[in-house]
């Protein structure tokens, strides 16, 4: 068994469709539900998509929907991003599009999601800004 397969999860399914995370040796098993939400509404001429909770490969559906349905409606489009617990690649390459589609501005990170765009360079492609009150301005 390799390293990346003794120590890296599994996400597997249940029967009842719930995401279960597996670690490769047995032993453990964590039921990984997704608990996201997603809050929208305007604020001094700007669109604000406020997201909840945990994002990745499984989870994004909900939030890429409201941003794209906001980026073809709206002007400029500011991310809350102060209720992100975590945030994988799926969620990096979906602000990217958006941002490549209208004026996104990402407010309020915090620090895992700043740390995830100074190491992949998106601080310097995303319009980050330290409040909503400051993104919508």
């Amino acid at each position: 068994m390799s390293w990346d397969e003794a120590v890296m999860p599994r996400l597997t399914s249940s029967a009842a469709g719930e995401r279960r995370s597996d670690q490769a040796d047995g032993h453990t098993a964590q039921t990984a539900t997704a608990q996201t939400a997603v809050v929208q509404y305007e604020r001094h001429g700007a669109w604000v998509v406020a997201p909840h909770g945990a994002y990745d490969l499984h989870s994004i559906t909900p939030l890429a929907d409201a941003l794209d349905a906001a980026a073809k409606r709206h002007p400029t489009v500011v991310l809350d991003a102060s209720g992100v617990v975590f945030a994988d690649s799926t969620f990096l390459n979906l602000l990217i599009l958006t941002h490549h589609t209208g004026t996104l501005r990402v407010a309020a990170p915090p620090r895992q999601l700043r740390r995830l765009f100074e190491i992949t360079g998106a601080d310097g492609v995303l319009e980050i800004r330290e409040t909503v009150d400051a993104a919508v301005s």
